[in-house]
Formats: structure tokens, C-alpha cells, sequence
């Protein structure tokens, strides 16, 4: 009778170790909780993801997206200052003012996205090149690996890009010399390295905290 009672404690202790070493392998068991987004931080997206997508259709240009980031790493930068000064939160006055920018900011975006101005890149190895160039921006803004402040550095730099092959076709019955050409080229060899360099480093889009 004692042996058989040591069998049955034996037998009991394992299967409360199994349950407790299934219930610790389960991650079922402790779900990880998602993170919140605020509705600041989920505003400043959908502006982001906007702009991406005119960046990428090519109803932004590059002035246009450079003047839209610009403003918006404005807001960015006052909700950041806001935030340090009040412990890390907004007030509700802070969050009514973001909010009165951010639609100002949108009703920016659809007009600039929806006027005559967009961006021709033409059906040649330097308009090629510029859409290559602006759909690697686009990406970098959906992704959030591209700041509004560097983005609108980036534009800028396609902006002076395009207005210089915009006078040379214009001096020259609408086409570029050779040597226009390689000088166009070294240019944007050295706007892709910007554009890599801005989306590999520390700083990206940050997420919004309460």
C-alpha cells in the first residue's frame, strides 16, 4: 500500500511539472499587449502616407513635397517641445492646436495634389533616374525611415536637380547636351547616396507617445 501511494505521488508531481513547463512554452499563455498609437501619432501617419503616395504617382513634385515636409517637420518639432515641457503628455488646448495644423496641413496636401503641377519624368534615361530617385523617397516616408526634415532636404535637392535640367532643355531646343547630361548624372549619383545615407542612419519617423 505505501509503495503503491509513492507510484501515484511520483506520478502526480510529473504531471504538474509538464502542465507548468507547457504553460511556460505557450506564448499563448502571456500575449503581448500592442502598443497604443495616439491620435496625434496615427494623424501624423496618415499625412505621411499621403504624401508618400503623391510622392509615388508623381502628383506631388519635388518643390511641392519639399514645401509639405517642411511644414510638417514644423508640427513635428512643436509637438516634440510641447511634449518636454508637460512630462512627456499633451494637453488637451496642445492636442487642439496639432490638430487645427494637421488640417490646414491636409487640405495642403490634397490641393497640391490635385492642381495642373506634377512631376513629367519622360521616357529617357534622366527622367528614369528622377522617378527612380522619388519613388525611393516615397518608400522612405511610408517606411518612416525618412524623417519630414529630411525628406523635405531631399526634395529641395531634386528640386534644384529639376530646375537645372528644366534651363539647360530650355537653352537648348528641349534636349541636353552630353556634357549636360554626365553633369546631371554625377548630381544624382550624389542624391542617391543622400537618399541611403538618411534612410540607414538613426533617425526615422518616430512613433507617437501618449
Amino acid at each position: 500500500m505505501n509503495v503503491q501511494f509513492k507510484k501515484w505521488s511520483i506520478l502526480w508531481a510529473m504531471v504538474l511539472m509538464a502542465g507548468t513547463v507547457a504553460f511556460a512554452q505557450d506564448p499563448a499563455a502571456t500575449p503581448a499587449d500592442p502598443k497604443p498609437t495616439t491620435e496625434v501619432g496615427q494623424r501624423k501617419e496618415n499625412q505621411q502616407d499621403g504624401i508618400a503616395q503623391g510622392v509615388k504617382s508623381g502628383q506631388l513634385t519635388a518643390g511641392e513635397t519639399a514645401n509639405l515636409e517642411t511644414k510638417e517637420a514644423a508640427i513635428n518639432g512643436e509637438t516634440r517641445a510641447d511634449r518636454a515641457a508637460n512630462g512627456g503628455k499633451l494637453t488637451a488646448a496642445e492636442k487642439a492646436t496639432v490638430n487645427k495644423q494637421q488640417n490646414q496641413l491636409s487640405k495642403q496636401i490634397y490641393a497640391d495634389k490635385h492642381n495642373a503641377n506634377t512631376a513629367h519624368y519622360g521616357n529617357n534615361p534622366v527622367g528614369q533616374r528622377r522617378e527612380n530617385q522619388q519613388d525611393r523617397i516615397a518608400q522612405g516616408i511610408k517606411s518612416g525611415q525618412l524623417t519630414a526634415g529630411e525628406t523635405a532636404k531631399l526634395e529641395n535637392q531634386q528640386k534644384g536637380i529639376n530646375q537645372q535640367v528644366s534651363a539647360d532643355r530650355k537653352a537648348n531646343g528641349g534636349k541636353l547636351t552630353a556634357g549636360e547630361k554626365a553633369q546631371i548624372n554625377k548630381e544624382q549619383n550624389h542624391a542617391s547616396k543622400n537618399i541611403y545615407n538618411k534612410k540607414h542612419n538613426a533617425k526615422t519617423q518616430p512613433g507617437t507617445k501618449k
